[in-house]
């Protein structure tokens, strides 16, 4: 190791580390217990070693350059070196405690993830777990999620990726919507039949069709953004909508409304940054995740 090479004060990389994780030098240095323009101080004095820019002011806040975004992982993994330091002179390097965020659908983070949690929980009373509940792709790269369940593998070569066991999706309507509008018996008998979609749903119409139906935009008077909502709706009579196997057919209050329509089939990720080698705590909830998916009874 060439220590000569190493020309920049780890102290002014802390305050550089902390302010990219809080978003601004006022919240970072409360973090820190230091004034603002101390810590300002010293994220300008690490550019001025490194010879970079590391951040552009967007209004109160901060975002990271390109530069920012290539250093913060690099700094990030000395900070988790760095804190394994004193949690082993102290010891302390035996408990693993902290924040993890966990970005995953609305529907997995109601229904998959909660029991999850309360088992590692129960185990890991240190770790403390954030659930970002979207149906939009968060960019683990700036940090809006440490861990993500994604139905797509990843492109990106600073994300690793674990494939889980495949899930299925089918069609679910109330009982009472089938009994009074039913029976679905064939591609034929859907002409009358009301659904429930998506704020954007062209795709959806199209995936339905492509398997051998024949649905229009006005068989789709209810949509919604929110599959959580949309999942009551069909469970309160509205209609008929998509909702995972397990959650479905789990469902007393819902059955499948056509069975003889082949199930959806997709893949499932676990995603996170490259930097989970690096964060005990992120690798903790990582692999925790891949065993408790793995247990999951195979998706009907």
């Amino acid at each position: 190791m060439d220590w000569r090479s190493m020309k920049f004060d780890w102290n002014h990389a802390r305050a550089f580390l902390i302010t990219a994780e809080e978003g601004s030098l006022s919240a970072a240095a409360r973090a820190l217990g230091m004034t603002q323009p101390t810590l300002g101080r010293q994220v300008s004095a690490l550019e001025e070693e490194l010879g970079v820019l590391l951040f552009d002011r967007v209004g109160r806040s901060l975002k990271l350059t390109a530069n920012g975004l290539e250093l913060v992982d690099h700094v990030r993994a000395m900070g988790d070196a760095a804190s394994h330091v004193s949690m082993t002179a102290s010891g302390q390097s035996t408990s693993v405690e902290g924040t993890v965020r966990i970005t995953a659908t609305e529907v997995a983070s109601a229904y998959v993830l909660p029991a999850m949690i309360v088992r590692l929980r129960q185990q890991h009373p240190g770790i403390e777990v954030e659930v970002v509940a979207t149906n939009h792709l968060r960019d683990l790269r700036r940090r809006e999620a440490d861990i993500a369940i994604r139905t797509v593998r990843p492109t990106d070569p600073q994300l690793i990726a674990r494939k889980l066991p495949s899930e299925t999706a089918h069609l679910y309507a109330s009982g009472d919507y089938l009994d009074q509008n039913g029976p679905f018996d064939g591609p034929e008998a859907m002409s009358t039949a009301i659904f429930l979609g998506f704020d954007e749903n062209n795709q959806f119409i199209e995936a339905l069709n492509a398997r051998g139906l024949r649905l229009s935009e006005h068989q789709f008077p209810v949509r919604t953004a929110s599959h959580l909502a949309q999942w009551q709706m069909v469970r309160q009579g509205l209609g008929i909508g998509a909702m995972l196997s397990r959650v479905g057919d789990a469902d007393r209050l819902v059955r499948r409304a056509m069975p003889w329509f082949d199930a959806f089939a997709f893949d499932v990720w676990l995603v996170a940054h490259r930097e989970v080698n690096s964060s005990r705590r992120v690798r903790l909830v990582f692999d925790w995740l891949v065993r408790e998916f793995n247990a999951l009874p195979e998706s009907p």
